[in-house]
């Protein structure tokens, strides 16, 4: 299109200055192939669920969600900041650095090891609080993903960890996904479950339970994809 309008200000002898302030002029206004092909990096701040625990790199949740989003039409990288054994105090001391300028969004799955550890739902709260005013402070949109605790702490406990991810969600405004795990846990006996979704420590999802989440889990993310559309990737 450029090379166009050269040729008719050439072709025409418009002055060599006046010229070429207009190319520039239309040049400007013209829409740029690499915004519009933006690719958006997502960080997926987490634990062993995010990381991957257990599996070929090719079958952990980063590589499935990145492909599933990417067959169905978006151009987004994710970057895999999920560590094995992390606690949601882990992930409020990484999350500074895990949002360097490149970052566009942010999921958070945090809380698994908290629960593990029995963690007192009010500490974990504080941390998951840390890390979603850190986002909003670059201005990055969230997708808070959720877990529910067992009844083996005592009906206080769950009660206490289950409230925490809707009520961030609606003090940040971030998108949420309310249960990592229920995709799975809510599909069908407990035992078949076990056996046919996760790995030996029945803890941590097999391939094939990751590929279930994702499917589930992909639209949120899209939805989170389309919140974050209208953001330059890098913020002040």
């Amino acid at each position: 299109m450029v090379e166009k309008l050269l040729g008719y200000l050439v072709q025409y002898g418009l002055p060599g200055k006046i010229g070429k302030v207009l190319v520039l002029i239309l040049f400007l206004g013209l829409p740029g192939p690499s915004l519009a092909n933006a690719t958006l990096k997502i960080a997926a701040l987490g634990d062993s669920l995010t990381q991957g625990y257990g599996l070929p790199a090719p079958d952990g949740l980063v590589p499935q969600l990145e492909n599933w989003l990417q067959a169905h039409g978006e151009s987004v990288s994710i970057l895999n900041a999920g560590v094995s054994g992390d606690t949601t105090a882990g992930g409020l001391a990484r999350v500074g650095w895990t949002l360097t300028a490149d970052v566009g969004a942010l999921m958070v799955e945090l809380g698994g090891n908290d629960i593990l550890r029995g963690i007192a739902p009010e500490l974990a709260r504080r941390n998951l609080d840390g890390i979603l005013r850190a986002a909003r402070d670059k201005r990055i949109p969230v997708l808070l993903i959720g877990l529910t605790a067992p009844g083996n702490y005592g009906a206080d406990y769950k009660a206490g960890f289950d409230s925490i991810y809707p009520a961030l969600a609606q003090k940040y405004d971030t998108l949420l996904f309310p249960d990592y795990l229920a995709p799975l846990t809510k599909s069908g006996p407990r035992a078949t479950v076990l056996m046919r979704y996760f790995q030996a420590d029945g803890i941590h999802p097999n391939a094939a339970g990751v590929k279930v989440i994702v499917k589930r889990l992909g639209p949120a993310v899209q939805a989170l994809i389309a919140r974050a559309s209208g953001s330059a990737p890098n913020r002040p």
